[in-house]
């Protein structure tokens, strides 16, 4: 059943300034604090970054999960992890691991290890069509039983800025495929020009 929330932000921002953005990211296209008053991280809790370009969402999920939590931050290209891994050595962010790797490919992770995976404005900019069905698949196989995928994609309404029209997924499309691959939609949360959906593992 989907669900539509609102959240009171939090005004501790922690693990330092996050407007110093190393390379691409979507994390100051809409108020990250409402992002993750939706994700609703716990301290102890395993977090998947898929595509996560700069790593802001990663870095604050760090701070986020604690010392008894973990972070995987996964891309293809190594100068941005390499400036990530940086970051958060900077931060003391202990917790953080990156990978190079194609997200569209096996994951390098064990069955039911992860709690909450993120990916955000990456779909896109990959051939959905095609692998999307596998892709959500494999996040399935890595998450615990009720663990949740959230995507952040832009809206499917025409834009002076962002992908072309014809490149952008919209919620329902996004479900189609994810409840195919053994998830429920569970939450929908308006960004303004993007969107936050989330689906749990069944």
């Amino acid at each position: 059943m989907e669900v539509h929330r609102s959240c009171n932000h939090e005004h501790n921002r922690g693990g330092g300034d996050h407007r110093r953005t190393r390379g691409p990211s979507s994390f100051h296209m809409h108020d990250p604090e409402v992002v993750f008053c939706e994700l609703a991280l716990r301290p102890g809790d395993v977090f998947l970054d898929l595509g996560c370009g700069a790593g802001d969402y990663a870095l604050y999920a760090a701070w986020k999960v604690g010392g008894a939590g973990k972070v995987y931050a996964y891309d293809r290209w190594e100068a941005l992890l390499s400036g990530l891994e940086r970051e958060a050595a900077v931060r003391g962010l202990g917790n953080l691991e990156t990978k190079v790797c194609d997200i569209c490919r096996q994951l390098d992770l064990e069955a039911h290890s992860i709690d909450v995976c993120l990916i955000s404005t990456v779909l896109h900019a990959i051939d959905f069509e095609q692998t999307g069905e596998s892709l959500f698949r494999e996040i399935h196989r890595v998450l615990r039983p009720g663990g949740r995928l959230s995507v952040i994609e832009c809206k499917k309404t025409l834009s002076p800025f962002g992908p072309p029209l014809h490149l952008r997924l919209s919620a329902e499309d996004l479900e189609a495929y994810a409840v195919r691959c053994g998830f429920e939609k569970s939450h929908y949360t308006d960004l303004g020009p993007n969107y936050m959906v989330q689906f749990i593992a069944l």
